[in-house]
C-alpha cells in the first residue's frame, strides 16, 4: 500500500535549508502535527543560470521548483516555474502529470505585497495578501473568506542572523481537507512567497 499523500493534510510546515552561500533554494516540508517530513521541495536550474546569479538579480531570471514526496528521489507532487521576468512575475504552478493547475501573478504597485491566484482559464480565484515586514500572508477566496495561511516561524536569533534561512507554517482551512488542489496552490504559494518574490528584498 503506498504511503497516504502530503496533500492531503491541512498544515505544514516548510525549513529552508540553511547555506551562507547558496545558488539554489531547498526547503524540506513536515507534516506540522507529526513532525514528519513528508516533501522536499529543490530548485532545479542549469549551471549557467546559477552563475549568472551572481552578476544578475535571481528575481529576473527564470526558476523552476521541483517538490517530491519524501525526497528528493520520491514522485513528483508538483512544480512551479517562472520565466525570465521584467516587471511583473507570473508563477505558473503545475501537477505531478505536468498538468497546469494555476498561475500567481504579482499585484501592480502593491506596498503591502502578495498576488493573485488565477485558475487554468485565467478567472481569479484567490488572493495571496500580506506584509512582506511581518512575513505573514493570508490566502483569501473571491469572497474575502480565508481559505489558509502562511506565516514566518523564526527558528531562533543566531541562525536566523548568520543565514538567510527561513520556516514558515502553512496551514489549509478544515474546509478544505481533502482538495488536493487547493493544498498544491497553498504549498506553491509558500514556496513563491520565499523562492520568487521575497528573495532578494
Amino acid at each position: 500500500m503506498s504511503d497516504p499523500s502530503p496533500l492531503d493534510l491541512t498544515q505544514f510546515v516548510v525549513k529552508e535549508h540553511v547555506g551562507l552561500l547558496k545558488l539554489t533554494d531547498v526547503y524540506d516540508i513536515f507534516d506540522a502535527k507529526t513532525q514528519q517530513k513528508v516533501a522536499l521541495a529543490r530548485e532545479n536550474i542549469s549551471g549557467f543560470l546559477k552563475v549568472l546569479r551572481l552578476l544578475v538579480n535571481k528575481q529576473m531570471l527564470p526558476t523552476r521548483v521541483t517538490v517530491t514526496q519524501g525526497d528528493e528521489n520520491g514522485p513528483v507532487l508538483f512544480e512551479i516555474k517562472r520565466p525570465v521576468t521584467i516587471f511583473r512575475s507570473k508563477v505558473s504552478v503545475f501537477d505531478a502529470g505536468g498538468n497546469p493547475i494555476g498561475y500567481f501573478k504579482s499585484k501592480i504597485l502593491s506596498i503591502g505585497g502578495g498576488f493573485m491566484v488565477y485558475d487554468t482559464k485565467d478567472q481569479q480565484v484567490a488572493e495571496v495578501k500580506g506584509k512582506w515586514t511581518g512575513r505573514q500572508f493570508k490566502f483569501l477566496g473571491p469572497d474575502g473568506v480565508e481559505l489558509g495561511s502562511v506565516d514566518q516561524k523564526w527558528a531562533g536569533l543566531g541562525k536566523e542572523l548568520f543565514t538567510s534561512a527561513d520556516t514558515y507554517a502553512v496551514s489549509l482551512s478544515d474546509s478544505l481537507q481533502g482538495n488536493r488542489t487547493a493544498a498544491t496552490l497553498l504549498l506553491a504559494a509558500a514556496l513563491a512567497i520565499d523562492v520568487v518574490y521575497k528573495e532578494g528584498k
